[in-house]
């Protein structure tokens, strides 16, 4: 199959303008001008987006798909109140709602450019949806525990869970991998346990130092989370209650081996000083910004300029639906690049921007070899982007084009592995997108009730 349009921006070379890529048996095979390929491939099935770009699929570094049916149902609070109100609706979903509200989550991401995902699931709903739809990514199972004779019954019952999960879906596309629940609601034994269980192999993600009130809570003990005076179970926190440490929420999650693993994403790092980031990058982390998100609920920002000058591998996470209302790649890109211009000395450019949110995100989930851009060999992970509206035209800076003025909805086409999964307001998956649809409205209902 021949994909031709007006740009195409391979991200890691220069663009070309009326370019053409070459995809056969799910990889790029040729890229080049259309004129050439055109007659280089004359037999070829051409596909021709017109006034688009052709870039590699966006990697969303951090995902809770299986939220996206509380989008909107929390809103205007900050982050402590959003959390709290989020677990309770949580407690009135049922597997089978898990599973829809995944599906569309992942119908979402696709139709908007998303072609591979990092996330975050207790219930494995993420993995089932991925699967379904035929995203690439990398699904890690939540764990748990508050009590510490409960911790290695809960890093066991997650042993078992990855297994299986691993055994369940095409290997190609999906890894399996662990992650901590946050630190204010798991007991630090679970960060030794996860480190040592994952090793060298298993990839592992964890929220770090995301919020005012995390961070207060890990150093003082005090915060909306706070256990002063309470009775029998306050919040996340049983009896006897948090004993503060005095330190970071990186030298906490330090001091319990939560980055000897090989592979550690940590997402956010909204509140961390130098010797933080010095910690990180000595252990060799990569991270995932999430500024919509961190915007919305009042968390902070993250410095993700400076770690991008300090060599970090770092890309760009949507979060939890339930708390940005809608996945959207683009207009997580805008809002990191605007945020970053307006806080930071240094001018954060939009190849920047759209590198993190592609072979960036790649980078830090160890699949830039065969994803996060478009070059002869790799995986045929591809989108189409219109950028004929008139608010993007003429313009003589396509990639500037796209992460200022465009949104999910201008995305025209998203290819997995060669195999079309979005064009043109069409969804080609293996799940019903109109009956999804209806589910969701019904399971919204009872939520709200």
């Amino acid at each position: 199959m021949l994909l031709c349009a007006g740009y195409v921006v391979p991200v890691t070379s220069d663009p070309i303008v009326d370019g053409a890529v070459l995809v056969r048996n799910g990889r790029i095979r040729d890229i080049g001008s259309s004129e050439m390929l055109r007659l280089r491939y004359p037999d070829e099935e051409t596909r021709d987006y017109g006034q688009a770009v052709l870039l590699p699929g966006f990697v969303d570094l951090h995902t809770h798909l299986e939220n996206s049916v509380m989008r909107g149902m929390v809103h205007d609070v900050p982050y402590a109140q959003w959390l709290l109100a989020v677990n309770e609706i949580s407690a009135r979903m049922s597997t089978h709602d898990w599973n829809e509200s995944a599906v569309l989550g992942g119908l979402e991401a696709l139709s908007s450019g998303i072609t591979c995902i990092a996330d975050i699931t207790s219930t494995g709903a993420s993995l089932r949806a991925a699967q379904k739809l035929g995203l690439r990514g990398v699904i890690y199972r939540e764990v748990t525990a508050m009590d510490k004779s409960r911790v290695d019954a809960a890093i066991h019952l997650a042993a078992d869970d990855i297994e299986s999960w691993s055994e369940a879906v095409d290997s190609d596309r999906l890894l399996v991998g662990i992650a901590p629940a946050p630190l204010f609601s798991c007991h630090p034994l679970v960060l030794k346990r996860v480190a040592k269980y994952a090793g060298d192999d298993l990839p592992v993600a964890m929220h770090l130092a995301g919020s005012r009130e995390e961070s207060n809570f890990i150093q003082y003990g005090s915060s909306t989370f706070s256990v002063h005076n309470m009775q029998g179970k306050r919040g996340y926190v049983e009896v006897p209650p948090w004993l503060p440490t005095g330190t970071s929420p990186v030298q906490y999650a330090l001091n319990w081996d939560a980055f000897k693993p090989a592979h550690v994403l940590a997402i956010h790092c909204v509140h961390v000083d130098e010797d933080d980031i010095n910690t990180l990058k000595q252990n060799n982390v990569s991270i995932a910004v999430c500024p919509r998100c961190n915007a919305q609920l009042g968390m902070g920002v993250a410095p993700m300029s400076e770690f991008l000058d300090q060599g970090f591998a770092v890309g760009i996470g949507s979060d939890s639906p339930a708390a940005t209302n809608s996945t959207d790649m683009l207009i997580e890109m805008r809002n990191a690049m605007l945020v970053q211009r307006a806080i930071n000395v240094k001018f954060l450019s939009s190849q920047a921007v759209l590198e993190a949110a592609t072979i960036g995100g790649a980078r830090a989930i160890h699949l830039d070899d065969q994803i996060g851009s478009l070059e002869i060999g790799k995986m045929a992970d591809i989108i189409a982007i219109d950028i004929s509206s008139s608010h993007q035209m003429p313009t003589t800076d396509h990639v500037s084009a796209v992460v200022g003025t465009t949104s999910g909805s201008d995305v025209v086409m998203s290819m997995v592995g060669g195999t079309i999964r979005y064009e043109q307001n069409r969804w080609h998956v293996d799940v019903e997108v109109a009956k999804n649809i209806a589910t969701i409205i019904g399971i919204r209902g009872k939520l709200r009730r």
